[in-house]
């Protein structure tokens, strides 16, 4: 019999945050994977290193995480090909992913290259909006509330067609579209209320209104609420 395919969420980053499941998990199987940069453990790793014991068979999945260098396709395509090795003959396997594996998830790569040839179970984490509401003390939703998930990546009259009919709003991947975001948010009214959250409960975490925000990393994210 083949192994299982596990997609395991790591939550948003600090290590107290994974599931009692995650965590069983990472002791038991005996093949994790994770996404990672060329060099160095990468995040996911970094988080649930805590509940790893050591004699793993380990498979992290190099990125250039680069705009000029897309190797994405490449890496997972191969990463894909060696956890099924490993699955064909009887391990599972573990694939780490910061916040939640379907929600953004990296884990999501491998899982189309492999759902059709293996069973697949998957461990839900704390994504980065739940985390980064509960951080700011900021509710996104209640009684019949329509709360938009919102990639900062989409062009501006995608942003505000969106944004429209929702009652608040979680933008994602803001990076290097701040200055734009914010641009659009002030002329739609939005600005004052709106608080960013970047790397949200990590130790160097930063919550503040998104009007004294001038720079954001990649691990940030904007709620908004009318």
């Amino acid at each position: 019999m083949s192994g299982t395919l596990w997609g395991i969420g790591i939550g948003p980053g600090d290590p107290d945050l994974l599931t009692v499941k995650a965590i069983r998990l990472l002791a038991e199987l005996p093949v994790l994977a994770w996404p990672a940069p060329l060099d160095g453990d990468g995040m996911a790793r970094t988080i649930a290193s805590p509940y790893i014991p050591a004699g793993k068979i380990e498979i992290p999945i190099r990125l250039s995480f680069r705009p000029e260098r897309d190797d994405t396709d490449q890496a997972y395509g191969n990463a894909a090909e060696t956890i099924a090795g490993h699955l064909d003959a009887g391990r599972d396997v573990g694939v780490l992913c910061e916040g939640d594996p379907l929600f953004f998830g990296s884990f999501i790569y491998v899982l189309e290259r492999l759902r059709q040839r293996f069973p697949v179970q998957v461990v839900p984490g704390i994504s980065s909006p739940m985390a980064a509401a509960a951080m700011a003390v900021k509710p996104l939703s209640l009684l019949d509330d329509a709360v938009a998930i919102i990639p900062a990546t989409r062009n501006d009259e995608q942003i505000r067609a969106m944004l429209d009919p929702a009652d608040s709003a979680v933008i994602m991947k803001v990076g290097r579209h701040l200055s734009r975001v914010k641009a659009l948010l002030a002329d739609m009214g939005l600005l004052d209320g709106a608080v960013a959250v970047e790397r949200a409960t990590l130790a160097d975490q930063r919550i503040l209104p998104l009007a004294e925000i001038s720079s954001l990393s990649y691990f940030s994210l904007i709620l908004v609420h009318k």
